[in-house]
């Protein structure tokens, strides 16, 4: 089974509800910062490197330290 999240006003967020429901669909709501955790892990996989970076390079560039 798969899911999709849709982000648009209220008034056709229920309309799109309800159409989901009709259709079988359990419906979850999410809050604001729910979505940009959801937003963010997808961001990342789509540039995950398969790099392995040491915690002192990552805190380094954190703190505004030289480019890689």
């Amino acid at each position: 089974m798969g899911a999709i999240i849709i982000k648009i006003d209220k008034r056709s967020n229920r309309l799109l509800s309800e159409l989901a429901k009709e259709l079988g669909g359990e419906i979850i709501a999410i809050n604001d910062e729910q979505y940009e955790d959801i937003a963010l892990g997808r961001l990342m996989d789509e540039v995950k490197t398969n790099e392995n970076v040491s915690k002192e390079l990552i805190l380094k560039k954190l703190k505004g330290g030289t480019s890689i």
